[in-house]
């Protein structure tokens, strides 16, 4: 086996987009726990907070199929690059926030900036990661994302304390925009203009890809539509958590502010837990059996149940740590679907990855505009805190269905040149 050298182009590719997906989640999720100061200082209700929650959705679902598109079009060097520095700034602004309208206008910006951020990095793995290591590469990234949402209750908690909520904002702008300057120094759109890159990595990664003719809009949106409604099934549950885990445990049982973050951190660290080995099994299964149906489609099934059982007793009990343990449970086998899952894009349209993961992401960000709100009216209008995952038990049980549509072992063939045609070039 050969050892895995930090200081190879490859890693330090890797690495770095890792730190993105841990640095978007941050910046999205901290509103969470932020809410306990924003929330009170302008007397919102739940159902208010669950818009600022889902506010950054709209940009974001829109966006989606743009910024892949884009990705592919011009690289996803330069769209990472403008992605970063709208983030950034969208991110320093909330903490400027003086009402519910401010506060809305800024996560609408952090969505406009965010959209095209994992389409465009799947874009850019389809180059610079071998084959049969796309699923660890898909769940190391998104487990550097969860570790995002695990530690930003604390961290927010602890700026709270110290300074306020807003100031919890100004630092997370403050580390976003360095992200941007550093990736500017690092990534090359190909791999063989980087500067590290050796022989014995170019010899593993995909063959460079002649411009192709285009990719039909609509061809492609037909393939990937079951996968974009398995996404979905998934992206209810994820939304939900992100938005209302900290305030579950601060609300439902009365906890302290800081006592709250370390039960929500412990139900997220085991979201990182699920990505990392989520990638590591769907890679091991492709590898020993050479099927994609099984080590995508019946592997997200699988998970999709076990996530399903394990959120069932929260409906008959009431126990804190029970609950804690239900719901890191459900997280962890939901985030075992994402290396599979953000695997699917690049096995079904490799020249088109950026494009057909953003088609994919669109089920997650839709689910993140209703998932929120929905939460937040279920808790305001009967009380419950347990009532708004029974949504998140229905969809994971169609899913469990439908991911056997997916067909990943199926490659997409465009065909000739429609109206509406993708271009799949890849400008530098």
């Amino acid at each position: 086996m050969k050892r895995f050298r930090v200081t190879s182009a490859t890693s330090i590719v890797l690495v770095m987009l890792c730190i993105m997906y841990f640095i978007t989640y941050l910046d999205r999720v901290n509103v969470s726990t932020a809410a306990a100061g924003f929330g009170k200082e302008f007397h919102l209700s739940h159902t208010e907070v669950g818009l600022v929650f889902s506010a950054f959705a709209y940009p974001y679902l829109l966006f989606q199929i743009i910024g892949g598109w884009v990705s592919d079009r011009f690289g996803a060097r330069r769209t990472l690059l403008a992605c970063g520095a709208i983030w950034g700034i969208a991110t320093l602004l909330t903490g400027f926030a003086g009402g519910l309208m401010s506060l809305l206008a800024a996560r609408v910006l952090l969505g406009f900036g965010e959209g095209a951020t994992f389409p465009a990095a799947t874009s850019a793995m389809a180059r610079w990661v071998a084959k049969e290591k796309r699923g660890f590469a898909q769940g190391i990234t998104h487990a550097a994302s969860r570790v995002g949402n695990a530690v930003a209750p604390g961290i927010v908690v602890l700026v709270m304390t110290s300074w306020g909520w807003r100031e919890s904002f100004y630092i997370c702008g403050a580390f976003s925009l360095l992200w941007v300057v550093v990736w500017a120094f690092t990534f090359t759109e190909h791999p063989k203009d980087h500067p590290r890159i050796t022989k014995e990595e170019l010899d593993v990664l995909p063959a460079p890809k002649a411009k192709g003719a285009g990719v039909p809009w609509g061809k492609l949106f037909r393939r990937m539509a079951p996968v974009t409604i398995v996404y979905f099934c998934y992206g209810w549950t994820l939304w939900l958590f992100l938005s209302w885990i900290p305030q579950y445990f601060l609300h439902s049982y009365h906890l302290e502010l800081k006592k709250s973050a370390i039960f929500a951190s412990v139900v997220f660290l085991a979201g990182v837990v699920g990505d990392t080995l989520g990638g590591i099994v769907t890679d091991f299964i492709y590898t020993r059996t050479g099927s994609l149906k099984r080590a995508r489609s019946w592997m997200v099934s699988v998970c999709m149940l076990f996530c399903l059982l394990s959120l069932i007793p929260l409906m008959f009990t009431h126990h804190l740590y029970v609950s804690m343990a239900c719901l890191a449970s459900g997280f962890f086998f939901a985030e075992m679907t994402i290396g599979p899952m953000w695997a699917i894009p690049m096995d079904i349209a490799p020249e088109a990855s950026g494009t057909a993961s953003g088609m994919m992401n669109t089920g997650s960000a839709l689910a993140a505009i209703i998932s929120p709100v929905a939460g937040g009216f279920l808790i305001d209008y009967f009380g419950n805190w347990e009532l708004p995952f029974v949504g998140s038990m229905l969809l994971m049980a169609l899913g469990v269905v439908l991911a056997f549509r997916m067909h990943p072992d199926s490659r997409f063939a465009g065909g000739g040149a429609d109206k509406g045609q993708l271009p799949t070039s890849m400008g530098v």
